[in-house]
């Protein structure tokens, strides 16, 4: 087996036995033989593991319907849950279970634990629609200590009167 790398005018590309496996091209974008599995790269200080053949940066922004420059930031963790009486997740990933902590207070526990927690958090939640606090305040909740670990964040729902309520539907996406 005989491996080379070639300059072209645009990049490089990696050949095995005279047949191109890898192109670089000037940008660093690296492209995959279409008939070849890529089970790991390292580039630009990053390990991208898995990548399907072919694969750049642009079919990410592609498969997000984004344009422009600007990078695009996946939701690291997301649930949707009934929080009155017994708590039950109805939908969610990267969510293992939702602790009642008490009237209007939960924690979210995460399924794999996030790199950080220096993470942003979309809380919103409703109550029964014959219900009259209809006014809600979705929170971070740091009352009984620090509010966001990198395993669990502590959430809160407060009724337009301000006291905690429970919740028909919290909905809570996680962002890092």
């Amino acid at each position: 087996m005989t491996i080379s790398i070639k300059p072209t005018a645009s990049g490089s590309t990696i050949e095995q036995d005279g047949s191109t496996i890898l192109t670089i091209d000037a940008s660093d974008n690296v492209t995959v033989a279409n008939d070849l599995t890529a089970t790991s790269f390292i580039g630009n200080g990053s390990s991208l593991t898995g990548l399907p053949a072919g694969y750049t940066d642009a079919d990410a922004l592609s498969l997000f319907n984004a344009s422009g420059s600007t990078p695009v930031y996946a939701c690291r963790a997301w649930v949707n849950f009934n929080g009155t009486g017994t708590v039950a997740i109805r939908a969610s990933g990267n969510v293992s279970s939702i602790t009642d902590r008490g009237t209007g207070r939960y924690s979210v526990n995460f399924a794999t634990a996030m790199p950080d927690a220096n993470y942003s958090i979309v809380n919103t939640g409703s109550n029964n629609p014959g219900n009259t606090n209809y006014g809600h305040a979705a929170m971070i909740d740091g009352e009984a200590g620090t509010p966001l670990t990198t395993t669990y964040t502590y959430i809160a729902y407060k009724s337009d009167t301000a006291s905690y309520v429970d919740v028909v539907y919290g909905c809570v996406a996680i962002f890092r």
